[in-house]
């Protein structure tokens, strides 16, 4: 799965960063059966990888969920990261709801929005 996501966007005429905490957001959408979480990789806008702390793989029960959190103040992801996430189950289950949560404040201003993930072909 493909997830967009913003590290920070761009606000006023100067064009200025707007740093965001970005939530990835991962569901076990499937009320029967659990789902492994198997590798989590968040990727800069560059293409460069970045770093999460999280211990992989992981399991999620049916209808159980799982968090990654990207702060604010690494703004190294840029407008344009993203995540590729990768899952199995044992048994034919539905996919995950895979999104990410992207908020922020600065001054007397809030931004707050979401984007859902998208299943790609896994390259080699």
């Amino acid at each position: 799965m493909y997830v967009p996501a913003y590290s920070h966007i761009y606000s006023g005429q100067r064009a200025l960063p707007f740093l965001l905490t970005v939530t990835l957001s991962i569901r076990n959408s499937d009320s029967n059966h659990e789902i492994k979480i198997t590798s989590i990789d968040f990727f800069r806008a560059e293409g460069k990888l970045g770093k999460l702390e999280l211990e992989l793989p992981a399991t999620l029960m049916p209808l159980g969920s799982m968090r990654a959190v990207v702060p604010g103040k690494d703004n190294v992801g840029g407008s344009g990261a993203h995540f590729i996430v990768k899952w199995t189950s044992e048994k034919l289950a539905n996919p995950p709801i895979i999104e990410s949560i992207m908020i922020g404040t600065q001054q007397q201003q809030g931004v707050s929005f979401t984007s859902r993930g998208r299943a790609i072909i896994p390259s080699n």
